[in-house]
C-alpha cells in the first residue's frame, strides 16, 4: 500500500481547520439564503453573501488541493486554473446577466491589483518583519511576471485601439474576442513549462509534497457541492449588490475594483500572507502571483466569450484609461520589486500604498 494510501486511512480525513470552514460556510450559506428571500436589508444581505462566497470559495480551493495532491503539483496547478476562481467566476456572470459591466471590467482589474499590490505586499510587510529580508526565487520570479505583462498587454491593447480611434477601435468587440482566443491559448502553451517546472521541483505550490487526508469520493463531493452553491450564492450576491451600492453611496468602479475583487480572493490572499508568516517567501510568492495570472489569461477571456456566446451584457476589453494605467504601473512596480529575487518589509509598505491610492482614486467612480 502506498504512502498517501496509508495516510489517507491513518491519518484525520477533516482536520479542525477544515471542520470550521466548512461549518461557517454552512450557517453562512444558509444566512446569505434567509437575507435572500426573507427581505432583509440590502446591506446585511450583501455583507453575508459575501461571507458565504469567501468561505465557499476556501472549500473549492481546499477539495482542489486534496484531488492535485494525487497527482502531483502540475495537476493541482491545472485544477487551480480551472476551478480556483469559480466563485468569482459565477459573481461576474450574474453581474453581466444584471447589466453591471463595469463593475466586471472593475473586478478584474481589481482581483489583479489586489494581489500584485495589496496582498504581495502584506506578504513582503508581514514576512520581511518577522524573517527579515525574503528569498522570492529570482528565475520564478522572472517567467510569472513576464508572462503577466505580456498578458496585461494584450488585455489592454483593445483599450488602446478605441481611446485613439483607430480603424480596429471601431470593432471593439470582435477584437475582444480574438485577444481572449489569443489569451486562453497562450495559457495553454504556457501549461507544458508549468508542468516542467513543478516536476523539477522548482515550484512548491503543492503542500510540499503533503499527502491527501480526504477520501477521493469526498473531496469530488464536496468540490461539485461548494461549485454548485456557489452559482446560488453568487446570484443573491449580486441581487444584494446594486441595492447595497447605492445605500452605501458605492459607485461601480469602487464595488468592482474592491469589493468584488477582494471577497472573490479572500482566501488566497489570506494564505499567501500565512505563508510568507511561516518564513515559506517563495512559495508564498508563487501562490500570490499566480492569482493575477490566471484571472489575466483565463478568468478574463472566458468571461470575455460567454458574454458573447450566452447572450448577457457584451463584455470587451475596452477599459477606462485610469484602470490600464494602474493596472500597468502595478505589473511594472511588482517586477522592479522583484526581479532581484529579493523583498524586504518597506517594499511591502510601497506596493501596499499605491494600492491604497488606487482604490482611493476609485472611491468617486
Amino acid at each position: 500500500m502506498s504512502q498517501s494510501t496509508r495516510s489517507v486511512d491513518a491519518g484525520p480525513v477533516l482536520n479542525c481547520s477544515d471542520k470550521l470552514i466548512l461549518g461557517l460556510g454552512v450557517l453562512a450559506v444558509a444566512g446569505s439564503g434567509a437575507a435572500h428571500y426573507g427581505g432583509a436589508g440590502s446591506v446585511i444581505a450583501f455583507i453575508v453573501s459575501a461571507v458565504a462566497v469567501t468561505l465557499l470559495a476556501s472549500l473549492v480551493g481546499r477539495s482542489v488541493e486534496q484531488l492535485g495532491d494525487r497527482f502531483g503539483a502540475g495537476a493541482t496547478g491545472v485544477l487551480q486554473s480551472a476551478l480556483g476562481n469559480l466563485p468569482e467566476l459565477f459573481i461576474s456572470i450574474f453581474a453581466l446577466r444584471a447589466g453591471l459591466v463595469e463593475v466586471v471590467r472593475a473586478a478584474l482589474v481589481g482581483s489583479i491589483l489586489a494581489n500584485l499590490l495589496l496582498v504581495l505586499g502584506l506578504a513582503f510587510v508581514v514576512g520581511g518583519i518577522r524573517h527579515g529580508r525574503q528569498q522570492l526565487g529570482s528565475e520564478r520570479a522572472r517567467t510569472i511576471l513576464v508572462l503577466m505583462l505580456l498578458s496585461v498587454t494584450v488585455m489592454a491593447l483593445p483599450s488602446l485601439a478605441h481611446w485613439i480611434h483607430t480603424p480596429a477601435g471601431a470593432h471593439e468587440t470582435t477584437f475582444s474576442v480574438i485577444a481572449a482566443v489569443l489569451l486562453l491559448a497562450l495559457f495553454c502553451l504556457s501549461l507544458p513549462a508549468s508542468l516542467r517546472r513543478d516536476a523539477s521541483g522548482i515550484s512548491d505550490a503543492v503542500g510540499h509534497g503533503e499527502p491527501p487526508r480526504w477520501p477521493l469520493p469526498l473531496a469530488v463531493g464536496l468540490l461539485a457541492l461548494a461549485g454548485t452553491v456557489s452559482a446560488f450564492v453568487s446570484d443573491w450576491f449580486v441581487s444584494a449588490l446594486q441595492p447595497a451600492m447605492a445605500s452605501l453611496n458605492i459607485s461601480q468602479a469602487f464595488a468592482g475594483l474592491v469589493v468584488v475583487a477582494i471577497a472573490g480572493n479572500a482566501i488566497e490572499n489570506v494564505v499567501g500572507v500565512q505563508l510568507a508568516a511561516k518564513g515559506e517567501s517563495e512559495y508564498a510568492f508563487s501562490v500570490v502571483l499566480n492569482s493575477p495570472l490566471q484571472i489575466a489569461l483565463v478568468l478574463a477571456p472566458v468571461l470575455v466569450i460567454i458574454s458573447q456566446v450566452f447572450g448577457l451584457a457584451s463584455l470587451t476589453l475596452v477599459f477606462s484609461p485610469l484602470l490600464v494605467v494602474c493596472l500597468f504601473l502595478a505589473v511594472m512596480l511588482a517586477a522592479f520589486i522583484s526581479f532581484d529575487g529579493e523583498s524586504d518589509w518597506l517594499e511591502g509598505c510601497a506596493l501596499v500604498t499605491l494600492y491604497a491610492v488606487i482604490a482611493t482614486a476609485f472611491w468617486w467612480g
